[in-house]
């Protein structure tokens, strides 16, 4: 047991390093949840068009995150090393499968985006459906112009993580969550003279804030090359050492096909969910916006682990990482179980800010206990996929995740929705329930060490 707790020392270091990350990622969903309650004044109908959007636009997301973690990988590990040069080819390799992810992203949502949305409005042919569809439209069509800016954000701040610098994505990431704020109460509700535009408002709203982080983190990296090594002279050219390259797209493409495969499978399983109802779709959003502010600390344990571990295993302080990784794992799921227990209270409270159904508010507030009931499993889940992607195992983190959800979860969730009649809420719990064999699976990966490796030593790059 004091394997698992640490120094004054370490949780200062952590901490210090998981903090920023957390208030990013708390003001970003804080801002997010605000962003659904305007939307969610408007009616049920915009809420779920958007909804839906979103849950395309998530696929997209972790398509970025997917494809920048491979090189991230050796990023904090030549941190880790001193090697400034290793670093700046890693933040080349991110900008030429950047530029890759926008070219294919505008293909797939210009081409189908109405199909995906679509999709997810099969249980029927009535009014409602026909609006909530049309809102989605609306709103998928000014969203597509975050894409090129939320890529480049992407690939800057996680370098600059990479190399220990997390205030800088923090604060450029509460500058524009608050301009997201601002001109959502502007532009959806037509304050100030401004046209009310309704869910593109929101949209344009979005794409206002994510140009202006753009804006604030790529100014200050090339501002400060003295302190950021990686950017001196990395528009020279985009060339990447071809072994490097080779090593990268070898432990990414697992990285990259798991992200796209999750999240696709998070889409399906939603969509499978969907079918029980419009209600459904607008439960499940209202419970994942909320959920979405309280699992800001594994989610910002999880970052602190991949970039502190690696840098270690970099160093080839390979005791060092194992330690570190239990101390995190533990202080993780510890921090967690605080986090899950003020999210049961709250249960009652958010849905009845959305204007929407009695029988969406009760539902909404179901899905959220349940999640909070099981929310410290899943902090010990995320730490655990990203202490082993540290060490490169990526191959065993495509299995864990999205090997799990497509051979086990997707195929559950399928049979329970349509060929039994367990409710909705019933359902949701069997399947929140399976991530117990999968922590099992975690526990033995990380109890066992197959992770612990130093990938860039003795690498020719």
């Amino acid at each position: 047991m004091k394997k698992l707790i640490g120094t004054k020392e370490f949780y200062k270091k952590l901490l210090l390093l998981a903090v920023p990350i957390m208030v990013q990622n708390a003001i970003t969903n804080f801002v997010g949840f605000l962003d659904n309650i305007m939307v969610g004044q408007l009616g049920t109908e915009p809420m779920s068009g958007v909804a839906i959007v979103n849950q395309i636009i998530f696929v997209f997301n972790l398509l970025v995150f997917g494809g920048l973690s491979g090189a991230g990988i050796f990023g904090a590990q030549f941190y880790g090393k001193g090697d400034d040069k290793g670093v700046r080819d890693t933040f080349r390799f991110k900008l030429i499968m950047g530029l890759v992810i926008i070219a294919v992203t505008l293909f797939v949502l210009l081409c189908f985006g109405q199909n995906l949305i679509e999709f997810y409005l099969l249980s029927g042919e009535t009014e409602n459906h026909h609006q909530t569809f049309l809102y989605g439209k609306e709103y998928l069509m000014v969203i597509l112009l975050e894409i090129i800016p939320f890529v480049l954000v992407q690939i800057y701040a996680s370098t600059l993580r990479e190399t220990g610098e997390t205030m800088v994505p923090m604060m450029a990431g509460v500058t524009a969550v608050f301009v997201n704020l601002v001109f959502n109460y502007i532009l959806i509700f037509g304050k100030f003279g401004a046209p009310k535009l309704g869910v593109m408002g929101a949209a344009a709203a979005t794409v206002i804030a994510r140009i202006t982080e753009c804006i604030i983190v790529v100014a200050w990296t090339h501002k400060n090359r003295g302190k950021n090594g990686f950017i001196q002279g990395a528009y020279r050219s985009l060339r990447v050492p071809l072994n490097l390259a080779a090593d990268i797209v070898k432990k990414g493409s697992p990285l990259l096909a798991n992200e796209v495969l999750w999240a696709g499978g998070v889409a399906l399983i939603n969509q499978c969910l969907s079918v029980k109802g419009l209600e459904v779709v607008a439960s499940t959003n209202i419970s994942s916006t909320i959920a979405n502010l309280f699992n800001v600390v594994f989610i910002a344990m999880g970052s602190a682990v991949a970039i502190l571990v690696g840098q270690q295993l970099g160093a080839s302080d390979f005791e060092g990482a194992k330690a570190t990784a239990g101390k995190v794992i533990a202080f993780s799921v510890f921090c967690t179980l605080f986090t899950s227990l003020l999210m049961i209270v709250l249960s009652g409270i958010f849905p009845g800010l959305y204007k929407t159904t009695g029988e969406v508010r009760e539902m909404a507030g179901s899905m959220i206990r349940i999640t909070a009931y099981l929310m410290p499993l899943q902090a010990f889940l995320h730490a655990a996929y990203f202490t082993i992607r540290s060490g490169g195992r990526t191959v065993i983190t495509f299995l864990f995740d999205s090997g799990f959800s497509w051979c086990v979860a997707i195929p559950f969730i399928y049979c329970l929705v349509h060929f039994t009649g367990l409710g909705v809420l019933v359902i949701y719990t069997l399947y929140y329930l399976l991530d117990i064999i999968k922590a099992l699976v975690g526990f033995f990966l990380l109890k066992k060490g197959i992770w612990i490796q130093n990938i860039v030593e003795s690498s020719p790059f």
